[in-house]
């Protein structure tokens, strides 16, 4: 059974990020420089606009670039730099299908421990440290990936009760919580550099 999942409060594209392990990390991807609903949402309007009800590795690979990038163009537009984000996604379906089959389950079906499966994901395109933790956190929290340690890969963002991040997010009121958390960084940053 596929997890309820509430990151881009959107019935349709929600549900599709809970049965389609490739839409929550192209979601994952593009949650950068846009609200996380937009970005989270992505997925599904992809797969809309390639004519599908999910995304496949190896079919977004192989896709034209230019055409690719004008799906993510069309209005309303995937991302808010659709160009560049048209660029990442291929090259993490690219990446998926040389390494993993296309089959993004892979990358944590064998894992032993949550650092192994940081190290792999940290290995994605696009996937730094940061973004990489909030998905091993996203995994164990909400998909129920959970290898020995992952709380502790993860980091802060692996916190049981936290409300840091998109891993965090299960309705409105974690939603509220987690921009709130995420306002308060970016005072308490702004005030550090002003001393």
């Amino acid at each position: 059974m596929s997890p309820t999942i509430h990151l881009a409060q959107q019935p349709e594209a929600d549900e599709l990020l809970g049965r389609s392990p490739l839409a929550a990390l192209v979601g994952m991807l593009l949650d950068q420089q846009v609200p996380m609903e937009w970005a989270f949402s992505g997925p599904y309007t992809i797969a809309q606009r390639m004519g599908g009800d999910d995304l496949d590795a190896a079919q977004i690979a192989a896709y034209d670039p230019d055409a690719f990038a004008e799906l993510l163009k069309q209005k309303p537009a995937v991302h808010r730099y659709p160009g560049n984000m048209a660029k990442r996604v291929q090259q993490l379906c690219q990446y998926l299908a040389a390494e993993y089959g296309g089959d993004a389950t892979a990358i944590w079906r064998d894992v032993a421990t949550g650092g192994e499966l940081l190290a792999r994901l940290k290995a994605l395109p696009g996937f730094g440290e940061q973004k990489a933790k909030i998905f091993l956190a996203l995994l164990g929290k909400q998909f129920g990936v959970q290898p020995k340690g992952w709380r502790e890969a993860a980091g802060a963002y692996g916190e049981k009760g936290s409300y840091r991040s998109a891993a965090d997010i299960t309705g409105p009121e974690s939603l509220a919580k987690v921009r709130a958390y995420k306002q308060e960084s970016k005072r308490a940053a702004k005030a550090a550099k002003e001393t």
